[in-house]
C-alpha cells in the first residue's frame, strides 16, 4: 500500500500539517463529503458535514480561543486496523481568557482512497468547557465543571 493512501500515513501526516499550520495538507487531507463528530454539549460539539465546515468552521472557529503562537499540537500513538486509525494526541495552548489548555485527545479516522472520509473525537470536554467556553452556561456539564 501507498504511504501516500495507507491510512495510518495519511492520519499521521494530518496531525501533523495540524501541528505545523500547514493549511494545504490539511485541506487535502480530507474527502470532500467528510463528517467530524464532536459528542458533548458544547457550543461546538455536533455532526460537522463537509471539508469546508470541518476545516473552516470547525477547526478555524477554534482559531479565536487561542493566543496566536501558542497553540502546540504533539501525536501520541496510533494504532490501525483496515482502514480504520486510531490516533491520540495532546493539545496545550493559552487561552483567550489567560488559561492553560492541555488536553489528551483521541480520534477514530476512517480513511478511504487516501483521504480522511469521518472523525469521531474524543476528549476532556469538561475542560474544555471550563477553559474555552467559561462563559457558556450551555457547554457546562450537569454537576459543574
Amino acid at each position: 500500500m501507498s504511504t501516500l493512501t495507507d491510512p495510518r500515513s495519511v492520519v499521521i501526516r494530518y496531525v501533523e500539517a495540524v501541528r505545523d499550520g500547514d493549511a494545504d495538507v490539511i485541506h487535502d487531507s480530507f474527502a470532500e463529503d467528510a463528517t467530524w463528530h464532536y459528542p458533548g454539549s458544547l457550543p461546538v460539539s455536533k455532526v460537522w458535514q463537509g471539508r469546508d465546515a470541518i476545516i473552516h468552521d470547525f477547526l478555524g472557529g477554534m482559531g479565536p480561543a487561542f493566543v496566536p503562537g501558542t497553540l502546540e499540537i504533539a501525536l501520541v500513538g496510533t494504532v490501525a486496523e483496515g482502514d480504520r486509525v486510531v490516533a491520540e494526541w495532546t493539545s496545550k495552548a493559552t487561552t483567550a481568557h489567560g488559561d492553560r489548555y492541555d488536553n489528551r485527545c483521541l480520534g477514530v479516522f476512517t480513511v478511504r482512497d487516501g483521504r480522511i472520509t469521518s472523525v469521531v473525537e474524543y476528549a476532556d470536554t469538561h475542560h474544555v468547557a471550563r477553559t474555552l467556553f467559561p462563559d457558556d452556561a450551555n457547554s457546562r456539564p450537569a454537576g459543574g465543571a
